[in-house]
């Protein structure tokens, strides 16, 4: 099937929620089928997507939103990040279609309900209709990488990531887990399993979306060393630029 463009626009702008002294604008591309190919070059890019909905910054008075990607051939774990890994590694995981159940929906309330806690987020519910409109919409990319804990009873997921999987490369779309499990670190668990099954699938990047240096839930991106990061907004037809950042 050929690739179907819908929509075409810029946002209004607005006060942006992970600086909110500044203007936030976005450009979306709202699309179907979408083949694995052209989302890796809109990767490249720095676009991200949630369902159908493809987007990335078009702030006039600020750059501060800069796409990073990890070069997993040459990423090294630090001894804190290996220490989370061996712990995340005790749970089972599976990978398949992002599917919507209520055990989903639950441990996804309970997460957010945690970080409106520590971040001052505002309170909002899930239905599932926005669920499957975010993170379960078909796409030819999207996995489910959903961690289970064997030694308990319940069928809840511990962790579950929602990844775009292309021949080159994952993408961490977006991550929620059981808050019990929280002094687990299972954000940084979950995109350092994503490396490993990236390296041994010979894929060359893990990308993690946008670090914003001066937003602190975006500043543990770049503790994942070396990662390269995008220089400035490139066209259709333009070659994009990756500069590294080496290991610290």
């Amino acid at each position: 099937m050929a690739l179907k463009v819908l929509e075409s626009f810029v946002s209004d702008a607005r006060s942006c929620s992970y600086l909110p002294a500044e203007q936030a604008e976005l450009e979306y591309r709202v699309m179907l089928d979408v083949p694995a190919a052209k989302w890796e070059s809109m990767l490249s890019k720095g676009w991200r997507r949630f369902g159908a909905a493809y987007f990335r910054p078009k702030c006039p008075t600020c750059s501060e939103c800069v796409s990073l990607r990890i070069p997993v051939k040459d990423f090294k774990p630090s001894r804190n990040q290996a220490r989370v890994l061996r712990n995340i590694s005790k749970f089972r995981l599976e990978i398949g279609p992002p599917v919507i159940d209520e055990e989903r929906l639950q441990v996804y309330q309970e997460w957010h309900d945690l970080q409106g806690q520590k971040r001052n987020w505002e309170l909002s519910s899930i239905s599932a209709d926005r669920y499957f409109y975010d993170f379960a919409f078909p796409h030819e990319c999207a996995r489910e990488f959903v961690y289970y804990d064997d030694s308990s009873s319940s069928d809840r997921p511990v962790i579950v990531a929602i990844v775009d999987e292309t021949e080159n490369a994952l993408s961490a779309v977006y991550t929620f887990y059981d808050p019990k499990f929280a002094k687990l670190s299972p954000g940084t668990g979950s995109i350092l399993r994503q490396i490993e099954i990236a390296r041994s699938s010979q894929k060359e990047y893990v990308y993690l979306g946008y670090r914003i240096l001066d937003c602190a839930s975006s500043q543990y991106k770049g503790r994942f060393r070396p990662h390269e990061l995008l220089a400035g907004r490139p066209g259709e037809f333009e070659e994009p630029t990756w500069n590294k950042i080496a290991k610290q």
